[in-house]
């Protein structure tokens, strides 16, 4: 828990607290306030972070909530998660999506500092209950963004009794380099070589996933 007083005492103003505390009562009040425009577009609420599931009490009181308000919910989540979590959560949503980073779990402990087989179990738990999800992989040229590791993908995707919705390949950019400057820490502190794939690398990402009979797109 941070107290903030860093931030007070601070003679340059350059440390200052981002986010806002809320309680799911003051939440919901905002959340309500979109309705009518909800109601008209067809939209609904996104759920992520960060990492929603990391506050599943939290998550599951406010996804509960828009559903007694009859607001579409989908969560957008790595699920890093214990399974019953997981298992509640699709109780109380309409749609997940799921990051996908590397089907190498050497890769993935490297830059995500986790193994990747409880995301992997709950991606093939999430489509064995038949349940409506879209999977999201961040496109890293020298991280994921190779043949190897999207025919793997592809692989271990169409094996799964339910396919996703749909793909969304995601180029990598460095927006969230302010973001750590805010906060005080370094963005990419190992100085890993990351760039974004070529349009023509992205475009053989798709046809390798197309070819297994997937839905795949850039962006989303």
């Amino acid at each position: 828990m941070l107290c903030g007083r860093c931030a007070e005492e601070c003679p340059a103003m350059a440390i200052e607290i981002s986010g806002t505390e809320y309680t799911a009562e003051y939440l919901m009040h905002e959340i309500e306030k979109e309705i009518p425009f909800m109601d008209q577009s067809g939209g609904g609420v996104t759920f992520c972070g960060g990492e929603p599931l990391l506050h599943p009490e939290f998550l599951i009181d406010i996804l509960k909530r828009c559903g007694q308000q009859g607001i579409h919910r989908a969560v957008d989540t790595t699920l890093l998660a214990r399974k019953e979590t997981v298992d509640e959560v699709m109780r109380n949503c309409e749609l997940l999506l799921i990051d996908l980073k590397s089907m190498d779990s050497t890769v993935h402990q490297t830059f995500c500092d986790v193994p990747n087989e409880l995301i992997l179990e709950n991606i093939r738990r999430v489509a064995e209950a038949d349940f409506p999800y879209y999977i999201r992989i961040p496109l890293i040229e020298g991280v994921n963004a190779d043949e190897k590791n999207i025919k793997l993908s592809a692989e271990f995707l169409a094996s799964l009794p339910r396919h996703p919705e749909i793909i969304n390949l995601l180029p990598y950019h460095d927006i969230g380099k302010g973001k750590h400057a805010k906060l005080g820490s370094i963005y990419n502190p190992k100085g890993y070589k990351m760039q974004t794939p070529s349009e023509e690398v992205q475009q053989q990402c798709i046809q390798i996933l197309t070819d297994y009979g997937l839905k795949a797109t850039i962006g989303g």
